[in-house]
């Protein structure tokens, strides 16, 4: 038995923030060199890394949960199944089996170990969200054999030697070969960056392993963790929801409950609907992610992720449900369903600890909008956005706008979408009155209008829009009083469209997409009459709704408060 080396609070406070350092290089490597704007600008994508045994240390500051919770439990998975023995230096593997990983098969991860004095210490690997990976792209498939190309844990590298055969099938099933291949291309540069830098860091403090150092961050995170769960009562807290289905699909019932013991917590969803023959179905990985993101967001946000923050909370759900779907489950548009998981933690939280949750966001779930066609000399382009609603209130903050909640993201600018396709972005701005009403006001929804210009022969050719969404039916639900936000919208030429399929948009169209504003927290009418006039006066709030919904009087000529009005409409109300 070897001694095991042991570090100093200092020393290891300066090892931890060189380790986040190593993987944000990562991160950033990427930013410079992928190729779709999914990625290079609204940073679709998660950099960490592991020990030799496959325990998450680090993963990188500006991530997603869905992918980065699933990572932790999946990339372990794949670790630990080839004896350390059986890599050599220079292996790449690359996998996007979504119940391994992050859920569906758009994410795509690329696995590297990390030699050091000629034995794996460590595991470096990232998920990107590729735009393309092939198949029929739609929220309406019934399996996932339709959803694009399937691959298994494979090596795009053999000690340093590229398959080249599995990157030309990779080609030969995209639409966008040059822009899939590319990505790939910038998965492999991210992991060499951080494996380079985790190397130089063992060379420079002497170590010959990691493991002890993970050993020691591991243990410090979970007891932190543990230390964060302790603050709420102990008991079970239960919760059911309802999640809309699309177009005339039945509604998806979601229960759960939430047993606190001590410093461990255990989430159950016994009772949940089962699967769905449409692609909203969750594999176990993604819904563990946000249930997950749900507790350490609310009890302590700034504890490190890794291995040690995972520990302490366990989650059991049927098999062959929506929430643990069974292959070949349609998965695509898993996060219709799998982003409210944190929103329904939440609820069933809000019994226990009230000041720690928020109220339903308009971003739950992401609209995902992914769109392809050919233009008009007839090359093919396709590409995807993301885009947020209004964040719900919180009992402290009014809810962000615009926020892409609990997934994470960046906005894709303007100029960037309307160079990358041959689309005109007609309007995008935010939709007055759309935050819930309370003490504290839900954030903003948006709305962007696309069109797809009519230039006679340079008209692009026929546009096809895949809608990945909800809110439609159900909007964002306030909290202890607080109002609902605004309901999301999908409009074709003014027209209600149908946002469970396939959208098909020819020269002249124009799509609009409204997010949901967030739920409010909190009864409206105590919310400071001035933080109302502010919200007029910015054009969040109108006059009629600033009166209607939290009994504030505003002059429509110099849009400023009349108090003495205000007060008296107020007090009229409370009789």
């Amino acid at each position: 038995m070897t001694n095991k080396t042991k570090f100093d609070p200092i020393t290891l406070e300066i090892l931890w923030r060189r380790l986040v350092s190593i993987v944000d290089e990562a991160d950033a490597s990427v930013a410079r060199t992928a190729f779709s704007s999914l990625l290079r600008d609204a940073h679709d994508y998660t950099c960490m890394f592991t020990d030799s045994r496959g325990q998450e240390l680090v993963q990188g500051t500006f991530c997603t949960p869905g992918q980065a919770g699933a990572m932790a439990l999946g990339v372990k998975k794949v670790i630990t199944s080839i004896p350390l023995e059986n890599y050599n230096q220079g292996d790449v593997f690359i996998v996007n089996d979504p119940w391994l990983l992050a859920g569906h098969l758009n994410d795509v991860c690329v696995l590297s170990p990390i030699f050091f004095k000629d034995k794996p210490v460590a595991f470096t690997a990232c998920v990107f969200h590729h735009s393309d990976i092939g198949g029929r792209v739609s929220s309406d498939n019934r399996e996932v054999f339709e959803e694009g190309l399937y691959i298994p844990v494979t090596k795009l590298y053999d000690a340093g030697n590229l398959n080249e055969d599995l990157l030309k099938m990779i080609r030969w099933n995209v639409r966008t070969p040059e822009e899939v291949t590319g990505d790939i291309r910038s998965q492999v540069a991210a992991n060499h960056v951080c494996a380079q830098k985790i190397i130089e860091m063992m060379e420079d403090e002497k170590l010959d392993t990691l493991d002890d150092l993970a050993d020691e961050i591991i243990s410090r995170t979970e007891i932190s963790m543990r230390s964060a769960i302790e603050k709420i009562p102990d008991g079970i807290y239960d919760h059911e929801g309802i999640i809309e289905g699309a177009g005339k699909r039945p509604d998806i019932n979601i229960k759960l409950t939430v047993k606190v013991s001590g410093s461990d917590i255990h989430v159950d969803f016994n009772g949940t609907s089962d699967q769905v023959d449409w692609g909203v179905n969750v594999v176990y990985n993604f819904t563990y992610a946000y249930v997950f993101m749900a507790i350490k967001s609310a009890f302590d946000p700034d504890i490190p992720i890794n291995e040690g923050a995972i520990r302490p909370i366990k989650m059991t759900a049927p098999e062959g449900s929506i929430i643990n779907c069974r292959f070949p489950a349609a998965v695509a548009a898993r996060m219709q369903v799998g982003h409210f998981m944190t929103e329904m933690v939440f609820n069933a939280l809000s019994k226990a600890t009230p000041d720690n949750i928020i109220a339903g966001s308009g971003g739950t779930p992401a609209q995902t909008n992914i769109l392809y066609g050919k233009r008009s000399n007839g090359k093919p382009w396709h590409t995807m956005i993301i885009r947020g609603g209004g964040m719900g209130a919180s009992s402290r903050f009014d809810g962000h706008h615009c926020a892409i909640f609990p997934a994470n993201g960046a906005n894709t600018p303007v100029e960037i979408l309307e160079s990358d396709t041959p689309l005109i972005i007609e309007e995008r701005g935010l939709v007055m009155d759309s935050g819930g009403p309370g003490k504290q006001r839900g954030g903003i929804g948006r709305q962007m209008i696309i069109r797809s210009p009519d230039d006679g022969e340079n008209s692009p050719k026929r546009t096809t829009i895949a809608l990945q969404a909800g809110r439609f039916i159900y909007p964002p639900q306030g909290i202890f009083g607080g109002k609902n936000g605004s309901k999301a919208q999908f409009l074709k030429n003014s027209e209600n469209g149908d946002p469970s399929g396939l959208t098909f948009c020819d020269p002249g169209d124009r799509i609009s997409f409204v997010s949901a504003g967030g739920g409010g927290y909190g009864n409206p009418f105590e919310r400071d009459p001035k933080l109302v006039e502010k919200d007029v006066q910015y054009e969040y709030v109108s006059i009629e709704r600033a009166k209607q919904d939290y009994g504030v009087i505003i002059e429509p000529d110099s849009l400023t408060l009349d108090l003495d009005a205000t007060l008296r409409l107020r007090e009229m109300s409370r009789e």
